[in-house]
């Protein structure tokens, strides 16, 4: 008598011709993540942003615009901190970075000083290359939530200690606040962080010297010593490294050996120019992060099964509203003259740039955060778990696939 197949076996064999997909292969992670924070970026902002690009374009409107407003998945997620109903960078970024609340100004830890751990670190160690770029300084809130502790998020000296103890691969960005400690009277950070392994370059042409390093930061060349550092420091057109280089040397690094990676990077100067009101400098910025982001997804065309890309933001910043005082136009090309006359810099007055912004019917409620929930677009392999309402503290199980 013959035997019969097992039922595993049958069902196994009805899924091969099917074409099922194994759950297992399902609930695998991403081997490839980008992970995208505009600092200070809500809604208003990109809206802006593409209605201006719209605008160069002689039409109206503008959804799509920017690389991320076309992922096919959106959430929204709220960002108030453990003591706030409005967060800090630092509080929200140890959201993202943990899963976990805290309070205003606590960088990586609870309230009580209990430390808390970064996925990263899980992902580094399941053997992913980790990337952490910013284009401020890689010592500020946002990166810094992805490898250090402090009570302070000011603490930036012994911030940058933590940097050669994460064993992470690859930093950027525009160099390092209290480059000798608040007293300018502690050793340079570069020498210490030099001194365990890792190479810092100083712009691009040093970068190319030294890109065979085994970990490496890549930082302004313009910056080596700031103390210090505005969104409104001009770079010279060699020394510059925008965000979208940042990613690209990353991709370029860890592509080479086939190994999974993570890339956090950070559009930090949105939120400076949020601060101010600068609604031409906001528009530049938010176009600067979308670059870098069009170069995570081109990659991820290459790589469709395989990459997660993941666009967000910390908290919104100046409660920007597009708003009508004026008509119901947007007057962009007053914006842009006025950006133009003076050499794509902000220099005037608080108060002139209040009465541009006003004749031009973009609004300002205040110079600091607000606390109105903030998108969340996703592409990619995971990338609808990332649909409908929740909090921040949820990005980073719905990343490691622990929700």
């Amino acid at each position: 008598m013959k035997s019969k197949l097992p039922l595993l076996c049958i069902l196994l064999a009805i899924c091969a011709v099917c074409g099922c997909k194994n759950e297992n292969t399902e609930n695998e992670q991403a081997k490839y993540i980008f992970f995208f924070v505009g600092d200070g970026m809500g809604q208003a902002q990109m809206a802006a942003t593409e209605s201006y690009l719209a605008y160069l374009d002689g039409e109206l409107g503008g959804i799509g615009r920017l690389t991320f407003t076309k992922f096919p998945y959106t959430g929204m997620a709220t960002t108030y901190s453990a003591n706030k109903s409005i967060t800090c960078s630092s509080a929200s970024g140890t959201a993202l970075a943990t899963g976990y609340k805290t309070d205003n100004h606590v960088l990586g830890q609870s309230p009580e000083g209990e430390e808390y751990e970064s996925y990263t670190y899980e992902l580094k160690e399941k053997g992913y290359q980790i990337g952490i770029m910013s284009n401020v300084p890689v010592n500020h809130a946002t990166p810094a939530s992805f490898y250090a502790n402090a009570k302070s998020r000011s603490d930036y000296y012994e911030i940058s200690l933590q940097i050669p103890e994460s064993g992470f691969d690859f930093f950027a960005g525009d160099g390092f606040l209290d480059f000798n400690g608040k007293g300018g009277d502690k050793e340079d950070i570069d020498n210490i962080i030099e001194s365990k392994g890792y190479t810092i370059s100083y712009g691009m042409s040093e970068y190319e010297a030294e890109k065979n390093a085994d970990k490496l930061i890549l930082c302004q060349a313009s910056n080596k010593k700031a103390t210090s550092i505005d969104y409104v420091v001009e770079h010279t057109e060699q020394e510059d490294i925008s965000l979208e280089e940042m990613v690209a040397t990353a991709i370029e690094r860890f592509s080479q050996n086939g190994k999974p990676f993570f890339i956090m990077a950070e559009g930090g100067t949105i939120d400076w120019a949020c601060h101010d009101n600068r609604t031409m400098s906001m528009t530049e910025k938010v176009m600067e992060l979308d670059a870098a982001v069009k170069r995570a997804y081109d990659f991820y065309l290459a790589h469709p099964d395989e990459t997660l890309i993941v666009v967000t933001a910390d908290h919104e910043t100046g409660g920007l509203t597009l708003t009508s005082n004026n008509g119901e136009q947007f007057d962009w090309k007053m914006l842009e003259d006025s950006w133009n006359a003076a050499g794509k810099q902000d220099i005037l007055s608080d108060k002139e740039n209040s009465e541009l912004n006003k004749k031009a019917n973009i609004g300002w409620a205040s110079t600091g955060h607000s606390g109105i929930p903030v998108p969340v677009y996703a592409v990619g392999k995971g990338a609808e778990k990332f649909s409908g309402c929740y909090d921040n503290t949820e990005i980073s199980k719905k990343i490691m696939l622990t929700e």
